[in-house]
């Protein structure tokens, strides 16, 4: 196969088209993996990308390659990052790093003091996330918006994480805390360097 130029950008309404696909995907890997998902619908999928809440990459033939996209949970003081799904053809290439790269930054952006979290069984997800600052955490320390939790219905480990209470379950709850990573860079720098962080915050 030739390496085709890949795009990863905020989804757009002409995206949708890719949805059943990525739906398609995101369930047969799941499937592979021995591993439980919640499953999303079509329309939910839909919204998020007409609500600029998605990043995809496709190829420059128009093919689709990967997606991803991010929630608000708490009025803003959550922000979940997920469905990170790359078509098999491109696994292996570094799209799925480009794509969370860009979900995360979105996320920063757009709401710099919210804590962002993930939550996945995916050993690969979770080093990506430990690359961008996220730590493993008890699912206390996430959400406690009742329509997140509502979403793990339709996973098939549902049963497991009803009868923990929702303390914990298969998959691992990742958080970026911003307040804790700039507290922890302030405290690694070298007094000069602090110091003249100071100056300029003050």
């Amino acid at each position: 196969m030739e390496n085709p130029m890949i795009f990863v950008r905020i989804a757009t309404i002409n995206d949708i088209k890719y949805v059943d696909e990525i739906i398609q995907e995101t369930e047969s890997s799941a499937i592979a993996r021995g591993s439980g998902i919640s499953k999303r619908s079509p329309e939910s999928l839909a919204q998020k990308i007409r609500d600029e809440k998605a990043v995809i990459a496709v190829t420059t033939a128009g093919e689709w390659v990967g997606f991803a996209y991010f929630e608000i949970w708490e009025n803003g003081n959550f922000i979940s990052n997920s469905g990170l799904i790359v078509s098999p053809k491109f696994r292996k290439t570094g799209v799925a790093r480009a794509i969370k790269d860009r979900i995360f930054r979105m996320s920063r952006r757009r709401y710099p003091n919210a804590k962002i979290f993930s939550i996945t069984s995916g050993i690969a997800i979770m080093k990506m996330n430990t690359q961008l600052g996220f730590e493993p955490v008890t699912f206390a320390e996430i959400t406690k918006d009742a329509s997140f939790w509502e979403g793990c219905k339709s996973c098939v480990n549902y049963d497991i994480l009803e009868g923990k209470k929702k303390c914990n379950c298969l998959c691992t709850a990742m958080l970026f805390d911003p307040e804790k990573v700039q507290r922890e860079q302030e405290l690694s720098m070298p007094v000069e360097s602090y110091q003249r962080y100071l100056s300029k915050t003050n």
